[in-house]
């Protein structure tokens, strides 16, 4: 049976496919402040949890199909585009966590960009992220009613959280952007622009899950180390990657994960590979292996 015969088209898959590739390219990133290493070959807990989020990152990619051809065929950021995402989300993540789990972070921010890419192809990232916000502005009114982590730090400290950065148009994803131009601009290796991109997203972001597990001077603590590798020069410069280190080192014994940022730059590398595919939605993002002297 072919894709047309099921409700959507070659393009709708291949966009998703993109975002799902841009997800791994994130999960392959290292030395992440606090979040799994691939690299990472003596501690079983963290390459338990790496392999995990890796296999289960290819769950997503029947729903983000499934949210492109909804939009494509809705056409318009509407209520009844965000209600219908809403229970796609809700099926993709029961099959995601039948595969191992996590990535809700990044299926909310990778599905509302999909879905916005679907409405406009070829559009720039900006215009990208002004539709993803058109369609977070409509409550999604068959969503459970009960919090969750995101909701109680948001209500409790007034935090954006996913929510409010959708809703806001990721200005994070946007900012993050250019700084991933910017580093490659100044010569940056690719791993390392990326992981720029990634400390501009922790810099600023209320990290909702920080919050959680860390509380507001924890988030203060994370957001100051993020600021001070970029100030050191970047993760490209000596100095810099001894400040990313001994951040990583740091999150790591605190038990610290930045889980919002890391999804946020999985929307950042979607958008990154649509733009040097020239918004034609078939994109695989450029390798992600650090340098050697990255390595332990």
């Amino acid at each position: 049976m072919t894709g047309t015969q099921h409700g959507y088209h070659r393009e709708d898959e291949a966009l998703a496919r993109t975002a799902v590739d841009a997800l791994v390219g994130q999960l392959a990133l290292a030395p992440k402040p606090g979040l799994p290493d691939p690299r990472d070959l003596t501690a079983r807990a963290t390459r338990r949890d790496h392999s995990s989020l890796r296999w289960s990152a290819g769950a997503l990619l029947p729903g983000l199909t499934a949210m492109a051809a909804t939009a494509r065929r809705t056409g318009e950021p509407g209520a009844r585009l965000r209600t219908d995402l809403g229970a796609i989300g809700r099926s993709t993540e029961h099959t995601v966590a039948l595969a191992g789990g996590g990535h809700r972070g990044a299926l909310w921010t990778l599905g509302l960009l999909v879905a916005a890419v679907a409405l406009r192809p070829g559009a720039a990232p900006i215009e990208t992220t002004a539709l993803a916000k058109r369609i977070a502005a409509h409550p999604d009114r068959r969503a459970p009613r009960r919090p969750s982590r995101g909701s109680t730090m948001s209500a409790r400290y007034g935090a954006a959280g996913a929510r409010g950065e959708a809703r806001a148009g990721f200005p994070h994803v946007r900012r993050a952007l250019t700084a991933l131009t910017t580093s490659r601009a100044q010569g940056a290796p690719e791993p390392q622009a990326r992981l720029d991109a990634l400390l501009t997203v922790m810099c600023t972001l209320q990290d909702t899950e920080l919050l959680y597990t860390a509380g507001p001077m924890g988030l203060r603590h994370v957001q100051a180390g993020a600021r001070g590798v970029l100030d050191a020069g970047g993760t490209a410069t000596e100095p810099g990657e001894a400040a990313l280190r001994a951040l990583d080192t740091d999150l790591t014994e605190r038990t610290w994960t930045p889980r919002g940022s890391g999804a946020l730059l999985a929307g950042v590398l979607f958008l990154d590979a649509l733009r040097l595919a020239g918004g034609r939605g078939t994109a695989r993002p450029a390798p992600t292996h650090p340098r050697p002297e990255l390595r332990p």
